[in-house]
């Protein structure tokens, strides 16, 4: 799978893609110079029937800023990704436990990519009420 984002409403879908996504602290790359972020991740697949999970690449354009709060040492282990919010301002990255990586961003350019085949997953990620 290989989608392009522009707007809010493309940038949802992405967002449902990657919710409850697995990424490892030291897998998010921010270039200042070439303005762009790239997250490595471990997806679950919402789109296939049985539970399944892919390594995918996020990559944001544009970006002019990027900020991290809340977030762990890169050896620590890997966060749950809730989802991805677009603002005026930019696009916010909230995960498990209250990390977020918050970019700013001249326009809206999103890529996810799938970057092999999925794999059978254990069960289907769940969250408490």
């Amino acid at each position: 799978m290989r989608l392009w984002a522009q707007d809010a409403e493309d940038a949802a879908i992405v967002s449902t893609l990657l919710q409850d996504a697995c990424v490892k602290p030291a897998e998010v790359h921010y270039d200042a110079r070439a303005r762009r972020v790239v997250i490595l991740a471990h997806r679950f697949c919402w789109e296939c029937e049985t539970p399944q999970r892919v390594h995918a690449a996020l990559r944001v354009e544009n970006v002019q800023k990027a900020r991290r709060r809340g977030w762990p040492e890169s050896a620590g282990p890997a966060l749950e990704l809730l989802g991805l919010v677009v603002e005026s301002h930019g696009i916010t990255l909230a995960f498990a436990g209250g990390a977020e990586i918050a970019l700013e961003v001249e326009v809206l350019d999103l890529i996810l990519e799938d970057l092999d085949q999925p794999a059978a997953a254990p069960s289907v990620p769940h969250h408490e009420a």
